[in-house]
């Protein structure tokens, strides 16, 4: 089994602690998004699985051998942490053949890969003229050149257009299906809620969370109903009787149009917290209450992860101060 094993890792440069005794295993078969505020240790972590620095202490290993031990490597994991690597007076097609040639490769490879990357047709522009998402692609391409069975990618997704992103999504299903190990670092909590199935998520150097993503989100979001009636009173009286929090839906319950289909047309939006569609339905049906719309309301990942680290970002803005220019609320 090839998966990436981190113990104890920890990393200090002089007084910073960049990484603090974590512990995670990345399994193959999956995709694992890789989370964090900036400053969190996902960078630094991702340079010490693939040698590019030296832990202080812990090990971490790729198929129970630490990467510099790794005969020809790009033939057991492909990586991606710096779109801007490759030489920009080089062709795109010299750069991967460079990387195969030192590997081992064959040459039909680097065809190969740059068919899959979509930069076929630009493989002999130099990448000096390439933009962002076309780097992108290019990283991406190098990292699939050994066909290796491990792939670490450090924001896949920056600066590629929508077909781009759809494509890399697609790429890390595929490469999960085929039981790879993969890991991907991104700050794009909507995308990573596309193709992840697990989630590692680090604060301040420290292990947060490792677990399913949809865990992650149902631990950390309550559950909600969306509810819609001709007759809120009795609603949110029916829903109070038996405990539950009802708050009126204000953006869905205002007037919605000529004959007023929101609560002046007598049709009213609530929002039910901690409860299930299956418990609301059934109290509303007993009491024989007309329901209109009653639907789950799922949490994101996005709500769960600030959540989670609200407290742990580094580097957080603050609200700004009102204008001594504007006038201020009483």
């Amino acid at each position: 089994m090839t998966s990436i094993d981190v113990q104890e890792l920890t990393k200090e440069y002089g007084t910073t602690r960049a990484v603090d005794r974590l512990t995670f295993r990345v399994e193959p078969g999956r995709v694992t998004g890789f989370l964090g505020p900036n400053g969190a240790g996902k960078s630094t972590t991702m340079r010490l699985v693939l040698g590019l620095d030296r832990p202080t202490s812990g090990t971490v290993t790729v198929g129970g051998h630490a990467y510099a031990a790794l005969e020809e490597p790009l033939r057991h994991v492909g990586a991606l942490l710096d779109a801007q690597a490759a030489h920009g007076s080089r062709t795109a097609r010299d750069h991967l053949r460079a990387l195969a040639a030192s590997n081992r490769l064959p040459e039909t490879r680097v065809d190969q890969v740059l068919e899959e990357a979509g930069l076929a047709s630009v493989a002999r522009r130099r990448v000096r003229t390439y933009s962002l998402g076309m780097r992108q692609r290019l990283g991406i391409a190098a990292a699939l050149l050994g066909d290796p069975q491990v792939v670490l990618l450090d924001e896949p997704s920056n600066g590629l257009d929508p077909e781009g992103i759809i494509w890399i999504r697609e790429l890390l299903r595929r490469l999960a299906r085929e039981g790879r190990t993969v890991l991907v670092s991104s700050h794009l909590m909507n995308e990573t809620a596309s193709f992840a199935d697990h989630l590692v998520v680090l604060g301040r150097g420290r292990l947060l969370a490792d677990m399913a993503m949809r865990e992650f989100v149902q631990a950390r979001v309550d559950p909600r109903v969306r509810v819609r009636t001709t007759d809120g009173a009795a609603l949110r009286d029916l829903l109070a009787r038996h405990g539950y929090d009802a708050v009126e839906s204000e953006s869905e319950s205002e007037g919605e149009g000529e004959g007023g289909d929101g609560a002046e047309g007598g049709r009213e939006r609530w929002i039910v917290h901690h409860a299930r569609v299956d418990d609301i339905g059934r109290l509303a049906s007993d009491a024989g209450l007309p329901i209109l719309e009653l639907a789950a309301e799922e949490g994101t990942l996005e709500q769960a992860y600030l959540d989670l680290t609200a407290t742990e970002a580094e580097f957080a803005a603050q609200p700004a101060a009102p204008s001594p220019t504007q006038p201020q609320e009483a």
